[in-house]
């Protein structure tokens, strides 16, 4: 298996795991331990694996969270684009994710914070002051029901009775 290969096959097993065993990853892909973790440094270094990260479900730990979407509408900057301002957004501590889309907003911010004032006051006092947003638009998760490929929660069972013959 060449080099690039092999950290293609390392990603796709850590997308989904990223707790996997080394020694489990060596014997999946017929190579040794130690070339897993050389090539998993080397990704790291290179930041390709940015980061490795565990999906927890806040309702059943007990922890009230909310998550909003929210969509923005901004003014790119000259010779910046949106970069300037999409990396003023992320440095909030509040702020879970910014993505650049397509559509008829600029850019789609994930946040998180203990109750709806409070996300709403970050987009009314934090969001809506920057010079160059035009406008937003928030919407609140009530559900999470798949996130990042892992379904939230048991399957419930068919409530239909079920017949006999």
């Amino acid at each position: 298996m060449n080099q690039n290969d092999l950290r293609l096959e390392i990603l796709k097993y850590l997308e989904k795991n990223s707790r996997v065993d080394l020694g489990e990853l060596a014997v999946l892909l017929g190579v040794s331990e130690v070339d897993i973790a050389n090539a998993m440094s080397n990704m790291e270094q290179e930041k390709i694996i940015c980061g490795y990260h565990t999906l927890v479900d806040w309702d059943k730990a007990g922890v009230e969270k909310v998550t909003a979407l929210i969509e923005v509408r901004v003014t790119p900057q000259r010779d910046r684009g949106f970069d300037r301002i999409a990396e003023r957004i992320y440095k909030y501590p509040e702020v879970f994710s910014v993505y650049l889309i397509s559509g008829g907003y600029d850019l789609l911010v994930t946040l998180e914070g203990k109750t709806l004032k409070e996300v709403s006051r970050f987009v009314s006092e934090k969001l809506s002051t920057i010079d160059e947003v035009i406008s937003t638009a928030t919407y609140f998760i009530l559900k999470k029901y798949k996130d990042y490929g892992t379904i939230m929660g048991p399957k419930k069972e068919s409530e239909r009775m079920k017949v006999t013959p």
